[in-house]
């Protein structure tokens, strides 16, 4: 007697169909939990106890947040356009069309270092300075995404030129604020075990640097217009316009520039910042400097009052009494609608028109503050 054959009709279909939906379902979400793996540590900490009640002192704090100076929108209405539909059906050139040549670090220059000044731009705003003999390293992010999440957002156009273990000893590491192209968890955490330098921060940044780790005699929280001394330099907290927040929450944790000085050199960064009147302020104080490491991009007219346009940025740097203009928040990721080489275009321009000094480093290459290579265009070959 032969077996009974199994149906092989709708019914088969259907439940064959239902058990693949349940395993794409199932798949799903699996790789959801996967891309959202270490989000929640990456988000941060909250002010709390000794650092909450520090922050409430601030002048820039009240109603619970931090405040610019003036009154500000993070984003103005464009009724004219659409940005989601800019951001998907946009023609813009947002990545280069060829790798971004990238420089790996040679040796320092034997100079005099009484009056050593030079800088090393890795990328976006991830900058090394070195001044009269101590290292100081800007806003480190070397992770492959700007995002709480390593499989989704914002993702590197170009590698690092060195690996952190490359870094040499460090002297201090400052952090502007706390949005993902500026404070990086696993930059951190790497930076935390592998050197023993302090970290900067304005206020309220500490918290999340203790949910990471980061031993409390390492942390240094600072108010505008406050200093602290690392060696021989003068590390000064200076104003931003511009605000804060790694999840839902924003502005619960302060902003900055700062000011780098030694006994002879002065290097000044702008973090992330609209063009306002903070910069003539911070010139007459704390100028003149040798250098400025200027933000130039990822701006739009849809938040002016928080990135500055390339021209503008010309315009702070001679508010700042600044010598040499060296660019960054360019080249690394995507995070505007403007082309990949519009920023640095529209600042050339700018430049040869107000007479300012101006080099255009690629990743990696080493700028002598006093020698300065001259510009060449590099970016175009792969805009």
């Amino acid at each position: 007697m032969r077996a009974p054959k199994e149906p092989t009709g709708p019914a088969t279909g259907r439940r064959i169909s239902a058990a693949g939906a349940s395993l794409a379902a199932l798949a799903g979400v699996a790789g959801l939990a996967w891309a959202a793996r270490g989000i929640p540590a990456a988000l941060g900490g909250r002010l709390t106890g000794a650092r909450a009640a520090r922050a409430a002192r601030s002048p820039q704090f009240r109603d619970g947040v931090f405040h610019n100076r003036a009154g500000t929108q993070t984003m103005v209405p464009t009724p004219d356009r659409n940005l989601l539909r800019d951001l998907v059906f946009g023609k813009q050139k947002r990545r280069p069309t060829a790798p971004v040549p990238v420089v790996r670090s040679t040796a320092a220059i034997d100079v005099d270092p009484a009056r050593e000044l030079n800088v090393v731009w890795y990328g976006h705003a991830t900058t090394l300075i070195e001044i009269e003999g101590r290292r100081v390293l800007l806003d480190p992010v070397w992770s492959d995404r700007c995002s709480p999440s390593a499989a989704v957002g914002p993702r590197r156009l170009h590698e690092p030129p060195v690996r952190l273990d490359e870094l040499p000893k460090l002297d201090a590491i400052l952090i502007s604020h706390d949005h993902y192209d500026h404070l990086d968890m696993a930059t951190v955490r790497e930076l935390t075990a592998r050197q023993s330098a302090p970290f900067l921060v304005p206020l309220g940044v500490g918290a999340h640097l203790d949910r990471w780790g980061v031993p409390a005699d390492r942390i240094v929280e600072l108010d505008w217009s406050q200093s602290h001394r690392v060696a021989d330099l003068e590390i000064i907290c200076t104003a931003a316009q511009h605000f804060s927040g790694r999840g839902l929450r924003r502005n619960g944790t302060l902003w900055s520039s700062w000011v780098v000085a030694g006994r002879q050199r002065r290097v000044y960064y702008t973090g992330d910042s609209g063009y306002f009147g903070g910069y003539a302020e911070i010139g007459a104080e704390h100028g003149p400097f040798d250098v400025t490491l200027m933000q130039i991009g990822a701006y739009d007219r849809a938040w002016p009052s928080i990135h500055m346009f390339p021209e503008e940025a010309v315009a702070a740097h001679l508010d700042l009494r600044g010598g040499l203009f060296l660019p960054v928040h360019w080249a690394t990721f995507n995070l505007a609608l403007h082309d990949w080489s519009e920023p640095v275009d529209r600042l050339w321009a700018e430049a040869k028109a107000r007479d300012v000094r101006l080099t255009v480093p690629r990743p990696g290459e080493r700028v002598v503050v006093d020698d300065p290579p001259p510009v060449d265009g590099w970016w175009q070959a792969v805009a």
